[in-house]
């Protein structure tokens, strides 16, 4: 067997990382790659398209049951969902009480303590978000995740929380293994967006793994609880999800430390697209619209001519 490849989705929320990640998880399942997957989000839906249910119980929820995680066995929180993946949750305590980093790492302990790395070729990790909490940034501050992909889109506050991912890649490349894998880049319709994902790749030195269509048979699988691939596995967004993976899984040793960029570059990169407006910009706009207001109000004051 290959030796193991330890990868990780993050990414800001609602950007479709857990969608993406499980999509591409299905189709390198099809590559006869044996998987497991560790989701790493207290909203515990890392899993539910391959497992086809609405949540899975979670590491910290069943722990809690049980009394402590040293009383619970590894069949109680590794379920085998899609074409034999495995999948774990590690959950995270009630909103505004303790911390949800917490679970990832009484999570990943568990599983590496009771065999569930053992014969797989891939473990993935589906992170929340950012990387501000060190819980959350276990993955790669612990030195598990040797892979990290960024799924982002051509929406402002997805290209700064792709930047600031980076920065926190760039912390722990040089006292361990992890390096970035590249960036995913989920289409919104955004003016530009296949070339911005591209520019900004290259300004923190990585590049662009799959540029990922926007489909409406993304959003009609999710309904049933299902992959695309599963759902629909002769259609085009299912293609897509099979090139994405073949990427990936072609990608072994070619991640790189990144170089992230400043917010005043990253603006100023946004301003060079058009994605954002300059000051002056913005200013003559607003006095355009003043003067078409005054007009039109002056036209209304002008009596009518007999």
């Amino acid at each position: 067997m290959a030796a193991l490849r330890q990868i990780a989705f993050y990414g800001k929320g609602g950007i479709g990382k857990s969608t993406t990640s499980q999509n591409t998880l299905a189709a390198l399942v099809e590559m006869d790659q044996k998987i497991l997957i560790v989701g790493c989000d207290p909203k515990a839906d890392s899993t539910r398209l391959i497992l086809n249910t609405k949540l899975q119980d979670t590491v910290l929820s069943l722990a809690a049951e049980a009394g402590s995680v040293e009383d619970l066995e590894i069949e109680d929180v590794l379920k085998i969902g899609y074409k034999g993946i495995k999948c774990a949750e590690s959950g995270g305590p009630e909103p505004g009480v303790g911390c949800a980093g917490r679970g990832v790492i009484t999570a990943i302990n568990f599983l590496e303590e009771n065999g569930a790395y053992d014969g797989v070729d891939y473990v993935s990790y589906d992170v929340l978000g950012d990387v501000v909490c060190g819980g959350f940034a276990m993955p790669i501050r612990e030195n598990k995740a040797q892979e990290i992909y960024i799924v982002m889109s051509g929406e402002m506050m997805a290209l700064y929380a792709a930047n600031n991912i980076a920065k926190g890649i760039l912390k722990y490349a040089h006292s361990g293994g992890v390096r970035l894998g590249g960036l995913i880049c989920n289409e919104r319709q955004t003016d530009r967006e296949e070339e911005l994902a591209s520019a900004l790749a290259a300004r923190i030195n990585t590049r662009l793994i799959h540029f990922v269509p926007r489909s409406n048979s993304v959003q009609h699988a999710e309904l049933r609880k299902m992959t695309c691939i599963q759902y629909a596995p002769d259609s085009k967004q299912s293609q897509e999800y099979r090139t994405l993976a073949n990427k990936i899984h072609n990608n072994s040793g070619n991640g790189t430390i990144p170089t992230p960029i400043s917010m005043e570059e990253l603006e100023d990169m946004l301003l060079e697209f058009g994605i954002m407006k300059t000051a002056e910009q913005e200013l003559a706009e607003i006095q355009a619209q003043e003067a078409a207001a005054a007009l039109a109000a002056c036209a209304v004051r002008q009596p009518v001519e007999a």
